[in-house]
């Protein structure tokens, strides 16, 4: 027997499901995480995105922060901890990698900035260049903090980055001026 009160629960569970920010978020069939524990730290799904290069996609990426921001200089001048994930969605090389987080860097960057952290992006070039080919389905992540940035590769740790410059230059990358792609930019920032 349907009860009066059967229906006002089915109503606030559905309620509640509506409701965005309370379920996981699916972006070109890849489900994420609304929250992950990075440290000693819980980061919040800040918003994700597709990665597309002329019609082909590339990667779903998800910006996770410790409090939601929708401006990027919110993200870009924390301290806190953060993490870029990217769930490959076809195969690519180590240099294919290197080099888009390369030319996201120079677009974002004066020349006099660029010298400023080349020690930490060379650094950051044998990381990429060292995890090789990266296949469909794997996931890179970029922990930014205070310290400067680490990679992993499938939860496996491949290589740090000291400095706080190389922290929010690489974030530049997806949230600057020239974002590799301006429609992830938006989707990074829940906008």
């Amino acid at each position: 027997m349907i009860t009066s009160t059967s229906v006002r629960r089915a109503a606030l569970i559905a309620a509640l499901l509506a409701v965005p920010g309370l379920q996981a978020a699916e972006v070109a069939g890849i489900r994420l995480d609304d929250k992950l524990r990075v440290g000693n730290s819980d980061l919040l799904l800040n918003g994700a995105g597709l990665r597309s290069k002329l019609f082909i996609k590339v990667y779903v990426g998800a910006l996770y922060v410790n409090e939601k921001s929708s401006v990027p200089a919110g993200v870009l001048d924390s301290t806190a901890p953060r993490r870029m994930v990217l769930r490959l969605l076809r195969d690519l090389g180590g240099d294919a990698l290197h080099e888009a987080l390369e030319e996201g860097l120079a677009n974002n960057h004066s020349p006099a900035e660029l010298a400023a952290i080349k020690p930490q992006s060379e650094q950051l070039a044998a990381i990429m260049k060292g995890i090789g080919k990266v296949r469909e389905g794997d996931t890179v992540a970029i922990d930014f903090s205070a310290d400067g940035i680490s990679v992993s590769l499938n939860g496996e740790g491949r290589g740090k980055v000291a400095g706080p410059a190389i922290a929010r230059a690489l974030l530049k990358v997806w949230l600057g001026d020239k974002p590799v792609d301006a429609s992830l930019k938006k989707a990074l920032l829940g906008i």
